[in-house]
């Protein structure tokens, strides 16, 4: 029976949702523009290990979506007097995108540069993600939270920069891997992993990667140098599908370095590599999501939002717990395995001492280095 007293249902989700329509005109208006400037510039704009994954029709296709969805949700706004102001930047950056050629921007054949940057990676890792799992944590939310919730710009730019830099952490990371696994390499192992089925060979790298992964993510938080990068990701109050994003640059090439060490060592194909890396990046996602849904005996074969959410939880008892990104059993090789066997999720998020991480991405990539901070052992 509906209570009189009580406005209905789509009347409070109306209300709370007023800022979502200005919003979305403003990041559609922005993501048509800079896709417009990619087509554009491509060879400066566009990642050259992305640029095979998608055809120019598909990108056009998306980018009129993109400035379609931004028309309509702006003028709705600006008529309902939503965010005027972000509406109304929202349908600027939409008509200037419009003005510089919009869908009609020739494309010529783009040459091979040594380097570029990939903002055509940003804008589609971006606008897949948040369709996906804004919704999902929308309505299947372990810890109702607004979508942009405190910190949330601190972690698109977070986003941003490795999505947009993802080409340069590629020649770091190779420069430092290469030389390393050529000279420790044993050439039997190496054609026994190659003679492996694809599948196999994705499912022995996910292991390896994740087991390689999961003792430098002790020592990160166990090291008091290494804890001060590590503190950066540890210091998002609130977890979804963006927050994994905050992660000290510095840590992000030391880590992939040392996760793909061993799989070059051993030989495993580039196929099963690409593979991996696909799974990783889907995975860092889901296992930060705020989606609160129990998956029963699969949390204890993959690693799920539940199981990760209390690697990040600020409680002592699990400051030393759960560093698996994709595989459970490897905790539970390493004695750090726990997880609550009545369903429960951690109450709060964060590190133990929250003065010692300041807010902002420049000031937490200038943290590591600063000699007046006290920071914990370890975090909660």
């Amino acid at each position: 029976m509906c209570d009189p007293l009580r406005p209905p249902y789509g009347r409070i989700m109306f209300a709370k949702d007023r800022i979502l329509l200005p919003h979305t005109a403003v990041w559609c208006g922005v993501l048509s523009l800079l896709a417009v400037l990619c087509f554009h510039f491509p060879e400066a704009l566009t990642s050259q290990e992305f640029r095979p994954v998608y055809t120019s029709d598909f990108a056009r296709g998306l980018l009129l979506v993109g400035l379609v969805t931004t028309f309509v949700a702006g003028t709705v706004a600006v008529l309902a007097d939503q965010r005027r102001r972000l509406a109304l930047t929202g349908l600027a950056s939409a008509t200037a995108a419009v003005l510089l050629g919009g869908t009609s921007v020739p494309l010529d054949k783009v040459e091979a540069t040594p380097y570029s940057l990939g903002v055509d990676w940003f804008i589609l890792s971006l606008f897949f993600s948040a369709i996906v799992f804004i919704p999902l944590e929308r309505y299947l939310a372990h810890s109702p939270h607004p979508v942009l919730r405190g910190g949330w710009r601190t972690d698109i730019c977070y986003f941003f920069l490795s999505h947009v830099l993802v080409q340069f952490i590629l020649i770091l990371v190779t420069a430092s891997t290469t030389t390393v696994a050529a000279a420790i390499a044993v050439d039997p192992v190496k054609a026994l992993v190659v003679g492996m089925p694809l599948w196999l060979q994705v499912l022995l790298a996910v292991f390896v990667a994740d087991l390689a992964q999961a003792v430098l993510h002790r020592a990160y938080h166990r090291v008091k140098t290494l804890w001060r990068f590590h503190a950066v990701h540890h210091s998002s109050r609130d977890l979804d599908w963006l927050a994994g994003s905050r992660v000290h640059l510095a840590e992000t090439v030391l880590t992939r370095s040392i996760v793909l060490l061993p799989l070059m060592v051993l030989g495993f194909s580039t196929a099963a590599v690409n593979a991996y890396v696909i799974i990783v990046g889907l995975q860092a996602v889901v296992a930060h999501a705020n989606i609160g849904v129990r998956f029963g005996w699969l949390e204890y074969l993959v690693v799920l939002p539940r199981y990760h959410h209390w690697h990040h939880a600020r409680h002592v008892d699990y400051w030393d717990r759960n560093y698996a990104i994709h595989l459970p059993v490897v905790d539970m090789l390493m004695g750090s395995f726990k997880l609550p066997r009545d369903g429960s999720w951690p109450e709060e998020y964060g590190v133990l001492r929250l003065e010692t991480v300041p807010r902002g991405l420049v000031a937490q990539h200038l943290m590591p280095f600063r000699g007046d901070r006290e920071y914990e052992e370890h975090v909660a």
